[in-house]
């Protein structure tokens, strides 16, 4: 298994720049696009959770993103000691597409990324917390 390690600070700026040298990386590892995509719209989705929850948009901490490449998925584990979450569970959008007022304002990330990958997860251990999805690739 292929396997890189992206480190940032927690600054929004900062998503836009990791995401772009996570894309080359894919792209370098002949990743396929209609896999690399929406690994790259989860790991968007995940790195702003990251800043807002659990760095409460504090700029300065430290976030590394692991991305291990086999024959068969894409992995993704992204690590950060910040706020541990409470509550990781998947919601449900029951909303009117012709009524924006009743749509959620808030779990539309984690919706989009359970929505996108073969499977998402979050675990906290000795401080550190990690947010892990995957993507098969056959």
């Amino acid at each position: 298994m292929a396997i890189n390690k992206f480190s940032f600070t927690s600054e929004y700026h900062n998503i836009s720049t990791v995401s772009r040298k996570i894309k080359s990386y894919l792209r370098e590892q002949r990743v396929s696009k209609d896999v690399s995509d929406p690994i790259l719209i989860s790991l968007m989705e995940a790195l702003n959770n990251s800043i807002e929850h659990a760095y409460v948009e504090e700029p300065g901490h430290n976030i590394d993103v692991i991305i291990g490449i086999s024959k068969t998925r894409v992995e993704v584990d992204i690590l950060e000691t910040g706020i541990t979450r409470t509550n990781f569970s998947k919601p449900k959008l029951q909303f009117d597409p012709n009524d924006l007022s009743t749509a959620p304002e808030g779990g539309m990330g984690l919706y989009i990324m359970d929505t996108l990958m073969d499977s998402v997860s979050y675990k906290s251990e000795n401080g550190v917390n990690t947010t892990s999805f995957y993507k098969r690739t056959k």
